[in-house]
């Protein structure tokens, strides 16, 4: 499979006849108004953990993200399923046979995104992509990081990224310039070989970079997120915005694109049960939940921190490590 095959398969994955096109889909999935190092998301004080996801259909959905995503199953049972790379969860997903697929303009998971060590390690996994005809929505260059787009077999968005350096992200006044720029897709492939796809799993230092959620009003989010998870702004726009810890681009984006007004989720319904944030500084979580009882939000103990429940439903559990 040469370069230009790929790039022409690529383009056929994402449903598009350009890099333009391909390029629009993307900005569509992150919301971009049409006309670091790898790890430092894990560096910040605090990081995203693990995600779990509420599926109808467990073997399915577990093998997609075995197979596609390249995650290995840690446990298996019939009523749930845990994945990971190099022995940590990243994901776990849980049995709801009987419930409904949650709708695209309810609050909840808009996508999750998968952070890969490198560069060459996001070529790879294109590679791999393409060989097996995975179908694609979309793929941009976002300036701080470029970025492919899909989804799993219940409508899950999922993200997979490589994070430029940090370096090379341009801040102004607190706000980091972002974008959805065509994707070098040769320039990308020329990292590996395209003839012979070797990416048989996820690589070990691959984990969840940040969660992108869909709310019903960005003010009351950003109420919960900022003001009382302690997450920081840095970048707002057009019904979106995003925050981050330690100065990362983000570990979390917000959006109402399509979920406006959005009410209470149905917590009986398909899609994101809950996510963790996770932080190795006890003050910190300390001060989490001491602005969270003070501001009146329904906290359960856990053995290793709290969780929470943002004003939509999602449950975010707050863990010391």
């Amino acid at each position: 499979m040469t370069i230009d095959l790929t790039r022409r398969t690529l383009l056929q994955l994402a449903g598009a006849s350009s890099l333009a096109m391909a390029a629009a889909g993307a900005a569509r999935a992150e919301g971009t108004p049409q006309g670091g190092g790898p790890t430092y998301a894990s560096r910040t004080p605090m990081r995203v953990g693990m995600v779990t996801l509420r599926v109808k259909n467990l073997d399915k959905v577990a093998n997609y993200y075995r197979d596609v995503i390249g995650l290995t199953v840690m446990e298996r049972s019939t009523s749930a399923a845990k994945l990971g790379t190099a022995g940590i969860a990243l994901l776990v997903l849980e049995a709801r046979p009987d419930a409904e697929i949650e709708p695209r303009n309810a609050a909840g998971l808009y996508h999750t995104a998968f952070l890969m060590p490198t560069r060459k390690d996001l070529a790879r996994w294109l590679v791999a992509a393409a060989s097996h005809r995975v179908p694609l929505s979309g793929f941009a260059d976002h300036l701080v990081s470029e970025s492919v787009y899909l989804d799993d077999p219940e409508g899950n968005g999922i993200e997979v990224y490589a994070d430029r350096d940090p370096s090379q992200w341009q801040w102004s006044e607190g706000s980091v310039k972002m974008a959805a720029d065509e994707l070098d897709i040769p320039d990308l492939l020329s990292l590996t070989n395209t003839r012979v796809p070797d990416y048989a799993k996820a690589p070990d230092g691959m984990r969840i970079g940040h969660m992108h959620l869909r709310v019903g009003d960005l003010a009351q989010a950003q109420n919960f997120y900022h003001g009382t998870i302690g997450l920081d702004p840095t970048r707002s726009r057009n019904g979106a915005a995003f925050l981050s810890s330690g100065r990362y681009h983000h570990h979390l984006g917000m959006n109402v694109w399509q979920s406006q007004g959005a009410g209470q989720r149905d917590d009986q319904a398909t899609g994101l049960a809950w996510f963790s944030l996770v932080t190795a500084k006890q003050d910190l979580l300390a001060a989490q939940e001491e602005r969270l009882r003070k501001g009146g939000a329904k906290v359960t103990a856990l053995a290793d921190g709290v969780e929470a429940i943002d004003p939509w439903g999602t449950r975010v559990r707050l863990i010391r490590i």
